[in-house]
């Protein structure tokens, strides 16, 4: 049986709020695919009688005797139990059970029948139990043994992807290299054809330094790694541009002419997807042997427990989920 999986994430923060919301909406039952929330019941029912919302919350043991989504109602697997279910403030006891439910969804989802939805994690949190933790990307690489991974946040209106992901702006140039380049591009076109049915994928190359680096006039990168690359790239067919200025590559007619871009850092193109479509783009993690997607936002701790969380993008990550598998 297909089915989503959904890791609420932080559990101070409106991850348990998301589902508690959604499952009394019409959407609940009219997405047609039985969804499981990994966390600890007592953390749902305390949650939901702060959001004075009656629903119902049942505990299952195995995976294979699901059911349908029932309006109301939310399905529960529990791995670990809460330490504190209180929101709004952070508890370091929590991170160990944010994990634990993290790694399960992750490992059910090797299952090709079974799609990872998350919801916001504190990193501040989970790093003070793992001090490598980076995010969400990085984890389930690490996790799934991947040999690379691709973090990519899409919505109607654009696609883009990030050649370097929760770095210091001050390391990215060491990092881009011809074969980061490579990797990242082909990861991207194919995984627009596999996943997004997208046949002849055109991707938009964005520079590192201002104006794609003016010929090497103020930066060398283009010339030096992002065009050889490039070259290479199209020797497989792939369609990629030569090196883009990021202050015009918005534009809309170019918007027309790319199915996705690839930036050189986080804030070059989060801004932008952000600006466009906050609250109802997703993120979604490309290279990796599982299916998942996530929400656009972070954990809220000022409005956790309130009902004032949004669900619209948890219900995009959800539709995607869905989509794909």
């Amino acid at each position: 049986m297909k089915k989503i999986l959904y890791s609420p994430g932080e559990p101070s923060g409106i991850g348990p709020d998301l589902i508690i919301q959604l499952c009394s909406l019409p959407f609940w039952e009219k997405i047609k695919i039985p969804i499981v929330c990994i966390a600890d019941k007592k953390l749902i029912e305390d949650r939901a009688l702060l959001l004075k919302q009656k629903i119902k919350v049942c505990a299952i043991d195995n995976l294979d005797s699901i059911n349908s989504n029932k309006t109301g109602t939310i399905q529960v697997k529990e791995i670990s139990k809460c330490r504190n279910t209180k929101p709004g403030k952070l508890y370091k006891s929590n991170a160990a059970y944010v994990l634990k439910n993290l790694d399960f969804g992750i490992d059910q989802s090797l299952n090709s029948k079974t799609a990872l939805v998350t919801g916001p994690i504190s990193k501040e949190n989970i790093i003070s139990l793992k001090s490598n933790f980076s995010g969400h990307t990085e984890y389930i690489q690490q996790r799934t043994g991947s040999k690379d991974v691709l973090m990519l946040l899409g919505s109607k209106k654009l696609k883009v992807a990030i050649a370097t992901t929760h770095v210091p702006l001050k390391k990215v140039p060491k990092l881009i290299t011809e074969r980061l380049i490579i990797n990242k591009v082909t990861i991207l076109h194919n995984e627009l054809v596999s996943k997004f049915k997208i046949q002849e994928p055109r991707i938009k190359l964005l520079g590192l330094n201002p104006h794609a680096g003016e010929g090497g006039k103020i930066g060398t990168e283009e010339k030096n790694v992002l065009e050889p690359a490039v070259i290479k790239l199209r020797e497989n067919n792939i369609n990629v541009s030569m090196p883009t200025s990021a202050d015009t590559a918005f534009t809309s007619k170019i918007l027309q002419e790319t199915d996705a871009y690839l930036g050189m850092y986080h804030d070059q193109v989060l801004p932008v997807i952000k600006a466009l479509s906050f609250g109802s783009s997703i993120n979604i993690t490309l290279g990796v042997p599982i299916i998942r997607t996530s929400v656009d936002h972070g954990v809220a701790l000022d409005i956790a427990g309130s009902g004032k969380a949004d669900v619209a993008s948890f219900q995009e990550a959800l539709r995607a989920a869905k989509k794909i598998i």
